[in-house]
Protein backbone atom coordinates (compact mmCIF):
# COMPACT_ATOMS: atom_id res chain seq x y z
CA UNK A 1 0.00 0.00 0.00
CA UNK A 2 1.24 3.52 -0.77
CA UNK A 3 0.00 4.98 2.48
CA UNK A 4 0.30 3.93 6.07
CA UNK A 5 -1.26 5.67 9.06
CA UNK A 6 1.55 6.50 11.46
CA UNK A 7 1.30 5.05 14.99
CA UNK A 8 1.85 8.17 17.09
CA UNK A 9 4.66 6.64 19.14
CA UNK A 10 6.59 5.99 15.90
CA UNK A 11 6.23 9.58 14.73
CA UNK A 12 9.14 10.55 16.98
CA UNK A 13 11.58 8.68 14.74
CA UNK A 14 10.68 10.93 11.79
CA UNK A 15 11.23 14.20 13.67
CA UNK A 16 14.30 16.10 14.89
CA UNK A 17 15.01 15.93 18.60
CA UNK A 18 13.19 18.40 20.79
CA UNK A 19 9.91 18.86 18.93
CA UNK A 20 7.86 15.68 19.38
CA UNK A 21 5.69 16.94 22.24
CA UNK A 22 4.96 20.24 20.47
CA UNK A 23 3.98 18.42 17.28
CA UNK A 24 1.81 15.98 19.23
CA UNK A 25 -0.02 18.86 20.86
CA UNK A 26 -1.37 19.90 17.46
CA UNK A 27 -2.01 16.35 16.29
CA UNK A 28 -4.07 15.53 19.37
CA UNK A 29 -5.81 18.89 19.71
CA UNK A 30 -7.08 18.86 16.12
CA UNK A 31 -7.53 15.07 16.00
CA UNK A 32 -5.35 14.83 12.89
CA UNK A 33 -5.14 11.56 10.99
CA UNK A 34 -1.46 11.57 10.03
CA UNK A 35 -0.31 9.35 7.18
CA UNK A 36 3.27 8.58 6.14
CA UNK A 37 3.55 7.98 2.39
CA UNK A 38 6.12 6.71 -0.03
CA UNK A 39 8.12 9.27 -2.01
CA UNK A 40 6.03 11.54 -4.21
CA UNK A 41 7.99 13.58 -6.75
CA UNK A 42 5.46 16.38 -7.16
CA UNK A 43 4.50 16.96 -3.50
CA UNK A 44 6.14 16.49 -0.12
CA UNK A 45 2.91 16.63 1.87
CA UNK A 46 -0.83 17.04 1.59
CA UNK A 47 -3.78 18.30 3.68
CA UNK A 48 -7.47 17.38 3.54
CA UNK A 49 -9.92 19.21 5.80
CA UNK A 50 -12.38 17.47 8.08
CA UNK A 51 -15.89 16.79 6.82
CA UNK A 52 -18.81 14.55 7.73
CA UNK A 53 -17.37 11.79 9.93
CA UNK A 54 -13.74 12.26 8.79
CA UNK A 55 -11.06 14.10 10.76
CA UNK A 56 -8.45 16.45 9.36
CA UNK A 57 -5.99 14.40 7.30
CA UNK A 58 -2.33 15.17 6.68
CA UNK A 59 0.15 13.09 4.72
CA UNK A 60 3.93 13.57 4.63
CA UNK A 61 6.51 11.73 2.52
CA UNK A 62 8.33 9.22 4.71
CA UNK A 63 11.60 9.42 2.76
CA UNK A 64 12.34 13.00 3.89
CA UNK A 65 15.13 13.75 6.32
CA UNK A 66 13.88 14.75 9.77
CA UNK A 67 14.21 18.50 9.20
CA UNK A 68 12.41 18.39 5.85
CA UNK A 69 9.74 16.17 7.43
CA UNK A 70 9.07 18.70 10.21
CA UNK A 71 9.00 21.67 7.81
CA UNK A 72 6.54 19.84 5.55
CA UNK A 73 4.35 18.87 8.50
CA UNK A 74 4.26 22.48 9.71
CA UNK A 75 3.35 23.58 6.16
CA UNK A 76 0.36 21.23 6.18
CA UNK A 77 -0.65 22.15 9.75
CA UNK A 78 -0.76 25.77 8.60
CA UNK A 79 -3.37 24.72 6.03
CA UNK A 80 -5.38 23.18 8.86
CA UNK A 81 -5.15 26.37 10.97
CA UNK A 82 -6.18 28.45 7.96
CA UNK A 83 -9.19 26.23 7.27
CA UNK A 84 -10.27 26.36 10.92
CA UNK A 85 -10.28 30.16 10.76
CA UNK A 86 -11.44 30.88 7.24
CA UNK A 87 -12.92 27.72 5.73
CA UNK A 88 -12.94 27.85 1.93
CA UNK A 89 -13.12 31.65 1.79
CA UNK A 90 -9.41 32.21 1.11
CA UNK A 91 -6.80 31.02 -1.39
CA UNK A 92 -4.84 27.88 -0.53
CA UNK A 93 -1.51 29.71 -0.26
CA UNK A 94 -2.79 33.26 0.18
CA UNK A 95 -1.85 35.76 2.86
CA UNK A 96 -3.92 33.96 5.47
CA UNK A 97 -1.99 30.71 5.01
CA UNK A 98 1.32 32.60 4.88
CA UNK A 99 0.52 34.23 8.22
CA UNK A 100 -0.40 30.91 9.86
CA UNK A 101 2.70 29.18 8.50
CA UNK A 102 4.98 32.02 9.56
CA UNK A 103 3.56 31.94 13.09
CA UNK A 104 3.92 28.20 13.63
CA UNK A 105 7.34 28.13 11.95
CA UNK A 106 8.54 30.98 14.19
CA UNK A 107 7.53 28.98 17.27
CA UNK A 108 9.73 26.08 16.23
CA UNK A 109 12.61 28.33 15.16
CA UNK A 110 12.72 29.72 18.70
CA UNK A 111 13.35 26.21 20.01
CA UNK A 112 16.65 26.01 18.07
CA UNK A 113 15.73 22.60 16.64
CA UNK A 114 17.32 23.22 13.24
CA UNK A 115 21.04 23.42 12.37
CA UNK A 116 22.29 26.97 11.75
CA UNK A 117 22.21 26.77 7.95
CA UNK A 118 18.61 25.54 7.88
CA UNK A 119 17.66 28.04 10.57
CA UNK A 120 19.01 30.91 8.44
CA UNK A 121 17.23 29.65 5.30
CA UNK A 122 13.93 29.38 7.18
CA UNK A 123 14.31 32.84 8.68
CA UNK A 124 14.37 34.24 5.15
CA UNK A 125 11.05 32.55 4.36
CA UNK A 126 9.14 34.01 7.31
CA UNK A 127 8.13 37.23 5.55
CA UNK A 128 6.88 35.56 2.38
CA UNK A 129 6.74 31.75 2.54
CA UNK A 130 6.75 29.85 -0.76
CA UNK A 131 3.64 27.87 -1.66
CA UNK A 132 5.82 24.75 -1.52
CA UNK A 133 9.24 24.06 -0.07
CA UNK A 134 9.81 22.36 -3.46
CA UNK A 135 9.70 25.87 -4.94
CA UNK A 136 12.28 27.32 -2.55
CA UNK A 137 15.65 26.52 -4.13
CA UNK A 138 17.70 28.01 -1.29
CA UNK A 139 15.91 25.91 1.31
CA UNK A 140 16.05 22.74 -0.80
CA UNK A 141 19.77 23.22 -1.36
CA UNK A 142 20.43 23.36 2.38
CA UNK A 143 18.06 20.51 3.25
CA UNK A 144 19.74 18.29 0.64
CA UNK A 145 22.91 18.32 2.74
CA UNK A 146 21.06 16.38 5.44
CA UNK A 147 19.62 13.71 3.13
CA UNK A 148 21.01 10.21 3.19
CA UNK A 149 23.66 10.37 0.49
CA UNK A 150 23.01 7.98 -2.42
CA UNK A 151 25.77 6.90 -4.76
CA UNK A 152 25.49 8.55 -8.16
CA UNK A 153 22.73 10.97 -7.08
CA UNK A 154 23.53 14.68 -7.35
CA UNK A 155 21.85 18.04 -7.78
CA UNK A 156 21.92 19.20 -11.41
CA UNK A 157 23.78 22.37 -10.44
CA UNK A 158 26.69 20.25 -9.15
CA UNK A 159 27.24 18.63 -12.57
CA UNK A 160 29.63 20.12 -15.13
CA UNK A 161 28.20 21.57 -18.33
CA UNK A 162 27.89 18.81 -20.94
CA UNK A 163 27.38 16.05 -18.36
CA UNK A 164 24.84 13.32 -19.06
CA UNK A 165 22.31 12.38 -16.40
CA UNK A 166 19.24 10.23 -15.98
CA UNK A 167 15.97 11.02 -14.22
CA UNK A 168 13.37 8.69 -12.75
CA UNK A 169 11.84 6.70 -15.59
CA UNK A 170 15.16 6.33 -17.40
CA UNK A 171 15.13 9.40 -19.67
CA UNK A 172 18.66 10.71 -20.39
CA UNK A 173 19.57 14.38 -20.67
CA UNK A 174 22.63 16.52 -21.36
CA UNK A 175 23.22 19.54 -19.15
CA UNK A 176 23.55 22.86 -20.97
CA UNK A 177 23.79 26.47 -19.74
CA UNK A 178 21.85 28.16 -16.94
CA UNK A 179 19.00 30.43 -18.06
CA UNK A 180 17.94 32.78 -15.28
CA UNK A 181 16.90 30.49 -12.42
CA UNK A 182 16.69 27.25 -14.41
CA UNK A 183 19.18 25.01 -16.18
CA UNK A 184 18.68 24.25 -19.87
CA UNK A 185 18.96 20.53 -20.65
CA UNK A 186 18.57 18.52 -23.86
CA UNK A 187 16.83 15.16 -23.89
CA UNK A 188 19.28 12.92 -25.75
CA UNK A 189 16.69 10.73 -27.47
CA UNK A 190 14.39 13.47 -28.77
CA UNK A 191 16.57 16.61 -28.84
CA UNK A 192 13.85 18.49 -26.97
CA UNK A 193 14.81 21.26 -24.56
CA UNK A 194 13.75 21.16 -20.92
CA UNK A 195 14.37 23.58 -18.06
CA UNK A 196 15.25 22.02 -14.70
CA UNK A 197 15.47 23.46 -11.23
CA UNK A 198 19.16 23.65 -10.25
CA UNK A 199 18.39 21.62 -7.12
CA UNK A 200 16.61 18.77 -8.92
CA UNK A 201 18.12 15.40 -7.99
CA UNK A 202 19.41 13.28 -10.88
CA UNK A 203 21.47 10.13 -11.46
CA UNK A 204 24.83 10.65 -13.13
CA UNK A 205 25.98 8.36 -15.94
Amino acid sequence: MAKQEAPLHQLKSYLPEGCFEDVMHYIRHYKVQLTITRERKTVLGDYRHSHADKNHRISVNGNLNSYAFLITLLHELAHLFTYERFGHRVQAHGNEWKNEYSKVLAQFLLKKIFPNDIQKALMKTLQNPAASSCADDSLLRVLHKYDEQKEGVHLIEALPTGALFKIKGGRIFKKEEKIRKRIRCIEVKTGKVYLFSPVYEVHTL
